[in-house]
């Protein structure tokens, strides 16, 4: 059961990585809803997790201090990269903190339990643990398959395996239209 939960957290993280894939520095970071998700915000939120999760929560600390993450770290400082911040920085530290991570997954047992001092000093176990971060960063790629696609349309869920209808780009044209339609209509009943 570790395993299969440590392969999803893996192919999350991968397909969080891969959006960031032959884009410019401004649509790496340019945010793209109300609340300024953008790709390389979503990296270093979950480079947050993994430290807070596997680091603190189970006394493992993570050896590199980032201003981003932590109490004293600005509200939502972890959600968008400043100017000053390279994407390779923080892709590199995502990578660190999953290592870590990693590290920890391997050498706790699924009952070993830690405390989340931000769940209230929940008691908690690895198990809960991994549930949690694989449905966060799970959650966080399928964000980011939305953001890369309005920043040029490309979508799909990992390299060589789209997980998408093979069509192309006129039948999507066609498909968004039959829904768009499909939405107008329902509008007007």
């Amino acid at each position: 059961m570790k395993d299969d939960l440590h392969s999803y957290l893996k192919g999350g993280r991968d397909a969080l990585l891969w959006k960031l894939d032959g884009l410019g520095e401004y649509d790496a970071r340019r945010p793209l809803t109300p609340t300024a998700t953008n790709l390389l915000g979503l990296v270093k939120h979950a480079t947050a997790m993994e430290i807070l999760y596997f680091g603190v929560v189970f006394g493992r600390p993570f050896a590199q201090e980032l201003p981003y993450v932590g109490d004293a770290a600005e509200t939502n400082a972890d959600m968008w990269a400043t100017a000053d911040e390279s994407r390779e920085e923080i892709v590199a530290s995502y990578r660190r903190a999953s290592s870590h991570a990693d590290t920890t997954i391997e050498a706790l047992a699924l009952d070993d339990v830690g405390r989340v001092p931000w769940w209230g000093d929940a008691t908690v176990t690895l198990h809960r643990v991994l549930v949690h971060v694989v449905a966060e960063t799970q959650r966080h790629a399928g964000h980011a398959d939305i953001v890369r696609e309005l920043v040029d349309g490309a979508a799909g869920l990992l390299p060589g395996n789209d997980n998408l209808p093979p069509a192309d780009e006129p039948w999507w044209r066609d498909h968004r239209q039959r829904v768009e339609q499909a939405a107008l209509d329902a509008s007007n009943r």
